[in-house]
């Protein structure tokens, strides 16, 4: 992606997957020492938490250079030479970069949201009579609103209002964007939303844009990989709850008000 690419060298190297290991190997494979007069390899400066630079230099006899954080400055580091300044180092995240990255969650997000909007249609339809055609139809499209809404808020506003949102935790970040959305689609929808069926339904969206918020963890610069891990160990049992507890209130509140 553009603007955006170091993001994905940042993960490799987190992963393991761009590592010494993997650098040795191409290296060997491609039998690099053959085509080179030289014995210097310029790797992306956000590889360096998965790559040793003195592992290399032992095992294949190439000496690392670490470059620019963006690939579009290398023409220039070159000429430095091999010199990079201050703002080849620096990482930013602003708007375009952030917003760059929010296409590729929602295509992720779209297969199973399908699936919950389906459950949500089919739970839409159960009430005092058992199963009502106008309740699947009244309830699920309300239900559609908010789920999609949902996913919005967790790939789109989050990323784009980053910076003002409270807290650190991006699990956080996304509920508090989700229910601030929540509320003003309850305050702006045409037909009076009943209590109960509001709490459901905030619950549910809070805990979508959560999730998902959640996942732009591994595309930022702010966080580490083991913190990205804690933070899906500490918010996923109160994602899952969250959301159970929304289905059941949603299905409750249409015997409670079953009018709506």
């Amino acid at each position: 992606m553009p603007g955006c690419w170091f993001f994905n060298v940042w993960c490799a190297a987190g992963k393991k997957n761009f590592s010494s290991e993997e650098v040795i190997l191409q290296v060997k494979n491609t039998s690099l020492e053959k085509i080179v007069s030289h014995r210097k390899l310029i790797l992306p400066q956000l590889s360096a938490t998965g790559v040793s630079a003195l592992k290399v230099k032992k095992t294949c006899g190439f000496e690392v250079v670490w470059g620019p954080v963006r690939a579009r400055d290398i023409k220039a580091f070159l000429s430095a030479p091999s010199q990079a300044d201050k703002s080849m180092r620096l990482v930013t995240f602003t708007l375009p970069e952030r917003l760059v990255l929010t296409p590729v969650e929602i295509t992720q997000a779209a297969k199973p949201l399908l699936l919950v909007l389906l459950i949500l249609f089919l739970l839409s339809g159960i009430g005092p009579g058992i199963f009502s055609l106008t309740g699947l139809w009244h309830r699920g499209l309300m239900a559609t609103a908010f789920v999609i809404l949902g996913v919005l808020s967790g790939t789109v506003f989050t990323p784009a209002l980053l910076p003002w949102v409270p807290f650190r935790a991006f699990s956080l970040k996304g509920a508090v964007t989700g229910l601030v959305f929540g509320l003003g689609l309850i305050w702006f929808y045409s037909t009076p939303v009943a209590v109960l069926s509001s709490l459901a339904l905030l619950l549910l969206m809070v805990t979508l844009s959560s999730y998902l918020a959640m996942n732009f963890t591994g595309c930022t610069p702010y966080t580490s990989p083991s913190g990205v891990e804690k933070e899906m160990r500490r918010a996923l049992p109160f994602q899952t709850a969250a959301a159970a507890l929304g289905l059941i209130l949603w299905v409750v509140s249409a015997f409670v008000h079953p009018l709506l």
